[in-house]
């Protein structure tokens, strides 16, 4: 909300992804962010995105290990061709303590006006933090690359972390524009 507020409606395109449809199981996993890419003029932000293979399907078993393994290379071969056709990638990882996500989700279940935040699910996969945390760990090593690397920002402090999130895409796209400004001028 915090990114878009100041930009038209029309020229971006907000994609919270959440597990696939049976009819997108019948594709390559890639493939239902493939058709989610916005045209050359526009901006598509990804609330969860591909990395969901070398996370949430490593850890739940939903993949293989072949499957989330093999993933890092297309993943990385699936960015960089983006970036080859034009494409400024930003990745941002928001980072959250074990203490503080514990606090957020107490103050979900006693804050009435919080309540539609946390659900079993939740509290369930809670219990696999150190399995997320070595998946996240593995995933930052495996698929930083110099024309899409992360930018991981901790989120104990939510109004620094928001700030931090503007700052980053800010820079990150001045210095692509900078790049163009370079190759074409």
């Amino acid at each position: 909300r915090r990114v878009v507020s100041r930009l038209d409606p029309r020229e971006y395109q907000i994609h919270s992804i959440s597990a696939p449809e049976p009819h997108e199981l019948r594709h390559h996993y890639l493939w239902r962010f493939w058709k989610r890419l916005p045209d050359a003029a526009g901006m598509a932000i990804f609330d969860r995105s591909w990395y969901g293979r070398v996370l949430v399907e490593r850890v739940e078993q939903y993949a293989s290990p072949a499957e989330w393994q093999r993933a890092y290379t297309q993943i990385n071969a699936f960015e960089q061709q983006l970036c080859q056709h034009g494409v400024i990638i930003v990745k941002i990882w928001l980072a959250i303590s074990n203490d503080e996500q514990l606090s957020r989700f107490k103050a979900r279940e006693t804050e009435p006006h919080k309540h539609f935040k946390i659900t079993p699910e939740d509290w369930r996969n809670r219990e696999k933090w150190e399995q997320y945390q070595t998946a996240v760990a593995d995933m930052l090593a495996h698929t930083n690359t110099p024309v899409a690397p992360w930018h991981v920002i901790a989120t104990d402090d939510k109004y620094t972390a928001r700030l931090a999130v503007l700052e980053t895409l800010e820079t990150q796209l001045r210095r692509a524009v900078e790049r163009l400004d370079m190759v074409d001028g």
